[in-house]
C-alpha cells in the first residue's frame, strides 16, 4: 500500500490527485491497471463517437433543406434523411454506451482507492496514543471518517471520469470550430468557458467556507448525539432528557442554517452560470446566423455549431459541477487527512525485537512521569515483580496507580528511568509483543457489542469453542452463560451493559485466561463490586494469578493481604513497602488506611443487617445512633 499523505491543504486538485494516484494504479494489482487502461480508451472513443453525432445531424437538415452538396458521399442507406437521423441517434446511444462500460470498468478501481484509505484511516486511528484519543470525542471521529472516504471517493470518481473527458470534449470542438469555421468561433467559446469557469471557481470558493460551517455543525450534532445515547442511563437518572434534546438542537439549528445558505448560494451560482454560457451562445448563433442570409454557411451548419455549443454545455455544466463536489470533498477530506498526519506518540525503535518472556520478572527502576510537564506524576518510582511472583501496588485516589498500568502496557513513554521485563527495556521492543506478554482485568470492563462468545474470544482470536467453554468454566461465569436462551451467542448490548458489573468482570477474567498471559495485571479489578460479589471474583482472579507475575492496583485493601508485597503510593512516590503483616505491625500510612476501610465495611455490615431485620419485621423502630 501507498506510504504518501495526501494533503488537503495545497487545495490543488492536480496534487490531491497526483497522491491518489497510487491507491488507483495499484502497483500490486494488474487486474485494476488493465480496468484503468479499457477505460481510458472507452473515455476517448466515446468522446470521438459523440462529436461525430452532430454531424448527422447537420447532414440530415442539409439534405431535408434541399442542400445535397453540403452532404459528403455516404452509403447509399444513409443518404435518406430520416436514416441520418436515425444514425444521429444511433450514435448517441453507442457513446452512452461506452460511457456506461467506462464507468463500470472503473469502479471497482474507485472502490479500492476508498477502501485503501478508508483502511489507512482506521489503523492510523488505533497506532494513536491513548492521549490522542482521551482528548478527542468518538462521535466526532466516526463522522470524519464518515465524511472523507465519501470525499475520497468524489475526488476518485469525478477527477478520473468526468474532468478527463471535459477537457478531451472541450479540445475536440475547439479543433473543429477552429478547422471548420475560423478563429471567431473558437475565440467566443474560448471567452465564455473562461468566464464560466472563473465564475465557478469564484462562486464555489466562497460556498466552501459555508460548507465548512455546516460540516462543523453537523460533527458537532454526531458528537452531543452518540455522547448522549453513550449515555442514556445517566441522562435518565438526572431527568436531562429535555436539556440534551436542547443541545442537540441548538447544532442542529447551525447545521439547518448553513444547510440553506448552501442551497440558496447554488442557486445563485447556477443562474450565474447558466447566464454567462447563455450570452456566449447568442454570440455564436448570432455569427452563424449572419453567415447563413450571406450564403457562407448552410442551414445544416446553423444547426451544427448549435448541436455543438448544446453538448459542450452538458461537460461545461459538470466543469462548474465536478469543481463544486472536488473543492466539497476537499473540505470533507481534510480533517480526515489532518487526522492521518497526526504523529504516533509512540512508535517501536528502529531494528526493535519481539519480547522475549522467560521467567516474566518485572522491574521498574527510577521511573518518572507526567501527562503535563507542569504536574508529576510519578517521581523516581522504583520495584520489582519477581518471577511468579504478586505485588500489590495500593494508595489514596491520585497517587499514580492506574498510571503505571498504563506505562507497563507502554501507551505512553516515561521521561525517566526505565521499564525491563526479564531484563529487557520494553521501549527496545515491539508494542505488539510488549502487549501479547500481558493480561489485563480493568476496573471497568466495556466489552464489544457481540456474543458472550466473541468477547471471550477476544483474547485469542483463533480459540476453539471448547476453549472459550474451559475459560468461562475457569472464570467462574460458564453456568451463567448456559442458562441464557441463546447461551454463548446471547448479545451483551452496548458496552455489555445487558450484563451486571459482577458477570463483566467475569467475562474479562475468561478472556485473560485465553490469552494466557505470562504478566497479569489487575487494575482495580473488584473495587466497583459488592462484597459477595468481590469475594466471587477474587476467587477467580487467585486461580487465574497462579503462576504468573501478577501486579494487583486495588483499593480495596481486603483483595491484597497475599500478596508477596504490597507497596503503598503517595503523592508519586514510595511511602511504604512491605508485607500486609509487616505493614500493619509499621502503623503508618497502610495501616490506617486498612482501620479505615475495616470500619467503613464495619458500618456497612451493621446497616445490612439492620435493614434486613426491619424487612422482616424483627426490629420495628430504630434509632440511628442504633446502627452507626
Amino acid at each position: 500500500m501507498a506510504e504518501k499523505t495526501v494533503s488537503a491543504d495545497s487545495g490543488s486538485t492536480f496534487k490531491t490527485l497526483r497522491n491518489l494516484w497510487p491507491y488507483m494504479w495499484p502497483a500490486d494489482r494488474a487486474d485494476l491497471r488493465a480496468r484503468v487502461v479499457w477505460a481510458t480508451v472507452l473515455l476517448v472513443v466515446a468522446k470521438l463517437t459523440l462529436v461525430a453525432g452532430p454531424y448527422f445531424f447537420k447532414w440530415a437538415t442539409d439534405a431535408l433543406a434541399g442542400d445535397a452538396k453540403s452532404v459528403p458521399p455516404l452509403p447509399a442507406f444513409l443518404l435518406a434523411p430520416v436514416m441520418l437521423v436515425v444514425a444521429y441517434n444511433v450514435v448517441r446511444l453507442v457513446q452512452l454506451g461506452f460511457n456506461q462500460l467506462r464507468d463500470a470498468l472503473f469502479a471497482r478501481v474507485g472502490q479500492y482507492a476508498v477502501r485503501q484509505l478508508a483502511f489507512r484511516t482506521f489503523i492510523h486511528m488505533h497506532q494513536l496514543s491513548l492521549r490522542f484519543h482521551l482528548e478527542r470525542r468518538t462521535g466526532g471521529l466516526s463522522r470524519i471518517i464518515e465524511r472523507g472516504t465519501k470525499g475520497i471517493e468524489t475526488i476518485v470518481r469525478f477527477t478520473v471520469l468526468n474532468t478527463l473527458p471535459t477537457i478531451l470534449e472541450f479540445a475536440l470542438t475547439a479543433g473543429i470550430f477552429a478547422v471548420t469555421y475560423g478563429w471567431k468561433y473558437v475565440a467566443v467559446v474560448a471567452v465564455t468557458v473562461w468566464l464560466y469557469i472563473w465564475f465557478t471557481i469564484r462562486a464555489s470558493d466562497w460556498r466552501i467556507v459555508i460548507r465548512r460551517d455546516m460540516n462543523d455543525s453537523d460533527t458537532d450534532a454526531s458528537t452531543k448525539a452518540i455522547d448522549s445515547l453513550l449515555n442514556f442511563e445517566t441522562v435518565k437518572y438526572f431527568n436531562n432528557e429535555s436539556m440534551e434534546a436542547e443541545r442537540f438542537d441548538r447544532s442542529m439549528a447551525r447545521y439547518e442554517t448553513a444547510a440553506t445558505r448552501i442551497w440558496t448560494s447554488l442557486g445563485w451560482l447556477n443562474f450565474g452560470q447558466g447566464v454567462i454560457f447563455g450570452l456566449g451562445t447568442v454570440v455564436v448563433m448570432c455569427l452563424s446566423a449572419l453567415e447563413v442570409q450571406a450564403g457562407t454557411q448552410t442551414v445544416g451548419d446553423f444547426v451544427f455549431i448549435n448541436a455543438m455549443l448544446v453538448q459542450l454545455s452538458v461537460p461545461l455544466n459538470f466543469i462548474g459541477f465536478i469543481y463544486r463536489e472536488i473543492r466539497q470533498g476537499l473540505t470533507d477530506i481534510e480533517q480526515m487527512f489532518d487526522l492521518l498526519d497526526v504523529p504516533q506518540e509512540i512508535v517501536d525503535r528502529p531494528g526493535a525485537k519481539p519480547l522475549v518472556v522467560g521467567a516474566g520478572k518485572v522491574e521498574f527502576h527510577d521511573v518518572s512521569f507526567s501527562y503535563d510537564p507542569n504536574r508529576k506524576i510519578l517521581k523516581g518510582i522504583s520495584f520489582e515483580v519477581p518471577a511468579g511472583k504478586t505485588v500489590a501496588i495500593v494508595g489514596p485516589s491520585g497517587a499514580g496507580k492506574s498510571t503505571i498500568s498504563r506505562l507497563l502496557f507502554r501507551f505512553y513513554d516515561i521521561q525517566g528511568g526505565k521499564i525491563l521485563i526479564d531484563g529487557q527495556d520494553i521501549r527496545d521492543v515491539t508494542q505488539e509483543s510488549l502487549r501479547a506478554a500481558i493480561g489485563m482485568v480493568p476496573q471497568d470492563t466495556v466489552l464489544f457489542n457481540d456474543t458472550i462468545a466473541y468477547n471471550i474470544r477476544y483474547g485469542r482470536v483463533d480459540a476453539s469453542e471448547e476453549d472459550v467453554r474451559k475459560a468461562a468454566e475457569l472464570a467462574q461465569i460458564g453456568p451463567f452463560i448456559e442458562r441464557l436462551p441463546d447461551g454463548y451467542r446471547s448479545m451483551v448490548g452496548e458496552r455489555g451493559l445487558k450484563l451486571s458489573g459482577g458477570e463483566k468482570q467475569r467475562v474479562a477474567i475468561a478472556r485473560t485466561i485465553l490469552k494466557a498471559p505470562p504478566i497479569l495485571m489487575l487494575d482495580e479489578a473488584t473495587s466497583a463490586l459488592d462484597s459477595h460479589t468481590e469475594q466471587e471474583i477474587q476467587a477467580a482472579l487467585d486461580l487465574v494469578s497462579q503462576g504468573r507475575t501478577t501486579i494487583v492496583i486495588a483499593h480495596r485493601l481486603s483483595t491484597v493481604i497475599s500478596a508477596d508485597e504490597i507497596i503503598v503510593l503517595q503523592d508519586g512516590q514510595i511511602a511504604e513497602r512491605g508485607t500486609h503483616a509487616a505493614l500493619m505491625r509499621k502503623a503508618g500510612l497502610y495501616a490506617s488506611m486498612w482501620d479505615r476501610q475495616r470500619e467503613a465495611t464495619e458500618a456497612e455490615e451493621r446497616l445490612r443487617i439492620a435493614h434486613e431485620s426491619d424487612e422482616f419485621g424483627v426490629v420495628v423502630r430504630r434509632r440511628p445512633s442504633e446502627v452507626s
